[in-house]
């Protein structure tokens, strides 16, 4: 798999997986980008079941090795955990975030981590847009004959983020941010 990811890069064309984690629902989107073209892969979402928490770590992880070991992504990009006012919450979607950053990683893929802010001034303009402002322009910018869903699409925002301004693959408005480790803080 390592191999054939590797491949596609050196062709110019890069296939970027977009995460958007969350306990319950994790979105994921996998786009391909060559040169300043983005083209759609495939989107969807990992539904863990009611029950324990590990349980629910371990269908996320799974679900998401899947999607890796199926589509070969060269880099992954996911969205950062905001702090809840909810402590609880903000600690299980941690939690979640990890093991979809582990899915990642297990397959030695590079990750990259953007805060939704970032997400959305890159894919909308504005870092506080609302979900159906980023559902609508993740539709245009990929040409979709649909919205995806919520989850999906800002898996989808997330990668596009990356494609164009994350790890040496162009630029992204930085202002009020520094880099750490190759991460914009």
């Amino acid at each position: 798999m390592a191999a054939a990811a590797g491949a596609n890069a050196t062709h110019g064309t890069v296939r970027i997986l977009g995460i958007d984690p969350g306990l319950r629902i994790t979105g994921f989107g996998l786009l391909e980008r060559n040169g300043q073209q983005l083209r759609y892969v495939t989107s969807g979402v990992v539904r863990t079941p009611d029950g324990d928490l590990p349980e629910r770590l371990k269908a996320i992880l799974d679900s998401l090795v899947a999607v890796i070991c199926e589509h070969a992504p060269d880099q992954v990009a996911v969205e950062k955990v905001f702090v809840n006012v909810n402590p609880q919450s903000t600690l299980l979607l941690g939690q979640a975030r990890g093991a979809a950053i582990c899915a990642a990683v297990s397959k030695n893929l590079p990750v990259a981590e953007y805060t939704a802010l970032q997400v959305k001034q890159s894919v909308v303009g504005n870092g506080h847009a609302a979900k159906e402002q980023v559902q609508d322009m993740v539709r245009r910018l990929l040409a979709l004959p649909g919205d995806p869903s919520a989850d999906a699409a800002d898996a989808l925002a997330c990668a596009i983020c990356h494609a164009h301004g994350g790890q040496g693959l162009g630029r992204l408005a930085t202002a009020g941010y520094r880099m750490r480790n190759g991460r914009l803080v």
